[in-house]
């Protein structure tokens, strides 16, 4: 009796056990239909379609990987538009993962989190994970900096916005779409928060305090400075006539600035300012890009297999040797070939804890953009006085602590 008993109890755990399996497991043991896609940045797909043959070949595998380009700028947008249809795998900026999760459609990185905290930098790790759970691939990062002409500043002079700005003419957008992105960062730079210590709280921004006023009040004073020019779709057509000498761009610039600028070029993290509380170091916010797993797979195993080896070291270095992706991986990054590409090496600076923001990736950022700008705009453009500085920041606090309708 007791055997039968046994092996009774035996039969019931195995069957909820199977019964209670993940759909890791369940699903993943699939193989008749078992294929992947994988959504690759615009222009990289033959780049990665090589990449994944040699992930094919050291791993055996013979069912298909369709590689597809996709805009993953709107990776948000077209994976929630039909998460059936989407890729498997797929690319994204970090700053939409938390739409994504809270949509219920990016799988959970239950198998690599470790090798990924382990290998990548602190605020990568960081932009993978959302609310305490991986869902993340990191495999790069980006940042904006400073890309001047060095005939007419020196590195000395690049040392402080005031020095620069005493010296030659600055061109950046300080009154039209993107300007938040841009000044934003500025507030945290600062000694203020956006959404948190951890960019996750939306009630967490403290922009209306005394030191987010000083950074109003230094925005607007920047519209008054004859040394700072608003500069945006013709920010590389006044670089060029010579109107401005010092610009800021991304890694996306960098080819047409060095054209421009040739013998003249230079590149170099933010200057410091000072707010008027003290010498800061001025901040750009940091991206992230990620791979991520879609939720509606029917192979998550093997799916999460591929954005491992996507984001993986030997992935990173091949990434940037010939796309010219800037590593999230932290031994890349002190390598040889890293430091000395000038612009990779001011970014690998820049996306130290100390010297950037991590772009905050809640859903209350859709809300933060136009607002944010609004404010910044008119600070700029002397449509604000100082006296309602702190009202307005008020207001805008309250207003981007919810996700717009």
């Amino acid at each position: 009796m007791k055997k039968i008993t046994l092996l009774a109890a035996t039969v019931v755990a195995s069957t909820m056990l199977f019964a209670c399996g993940s759909k890791e497991t369940s699903m993943s043991d699939s193989k008749d239909s078992l294929n992947l896609k994988l959504w690759v940045d615009p222009g990289s797909a033959e780049f990665y379609s090589k990449l994944v043959d040699q992930y094919k070949e050291e791993n055996n595998i013979k069912y298909t990987i369709e590689v597809v380009e996709s805009d993953t700028g709107k990776a948000q947008e077209n994976i929630k538009k039909d998460p059936e249809a989407a890729a498997d795998v797929f690319s994204m900026p970090h700053d939409q993962l938390g739409q994504l999760v809270e949509a219920g459609v990016v799988y959970e990185n239950t198998k690599y989190a470790d090798r990924i905290s382990e290998e990548n930098t602190e605020l990568a790790v960081q932009a993978a994970t959302y609310k305490g759970k991986m869902y993340g691939y990191p495999y790069g990062v980006e940042s904006l900096m400073l890309y001047y002409d060095k005939t007419k500043l020196t590195e000395n002079d690049i040392q402080t916005f005031e020095t620069l700005t005493a010296k030659a003419k600055f061109g950046g957008n300080f009154e039209e779409d993107g300007a938040a992105y841009f000044l934003a960062p500025l507030f945290v730079s600062n000694d203020c928060y956006l959404y948190g210590e951890d960019g996750e709280d939306p009630s967490g921004t403290t922009f209306n305090t005394e030191q987010g006023v000083n950074v109003l009040k230094w925005i607007a004073a920047q519209g008054k400075n004859d040394n700072v020019v608003q500069a945006n779709a013709d920010l590389l057509s006044q670089l060029e006539e010579g109107k401005i000498a010092a610009v800021v761009s991304g890694p996306w610039g960098y080819k047409n600035i060095k054209e421009i600028l040739g013998d003249r070029f230079a590149v170099a993290q933010y200057p410091k300012t000072n707010f008027g509380n003290g010498e800061k170091q001025m901040k750009p916010f940091l991206g992230v890009k990620l791979y991520s797993v879609n939720a509606s797979t029917a192979h998550p195993l093997e799916a999460m297999a591929l954005a491992n080896f996507l984001s993986s070291t030997e992935a990173q270095k091949k990434t940037f040797n010939d796309l010219g992706t800037i590593p999230s991986n932290l031994s890349l990054q002190h390598s040889k070939e890293v430091l000395a590409d000038p612009m990779a090496s001011v970014v690998v600076t820049t996306s130290l804890p100390e010297n950037s923001v991590l772009m905050p990736k809640i859903p209350e950022m859709v809300t933060f953009w136009p607002a944010s700008l609004a404010t910044i705009s008119d600070a700029y453009k002397g449509n604000l006085s100082e006296s309602d500085m702190k009202s307005k920041l008020d207001q805008l606090v309250k207003d981007t602590s919810v996700v717009a309708k």
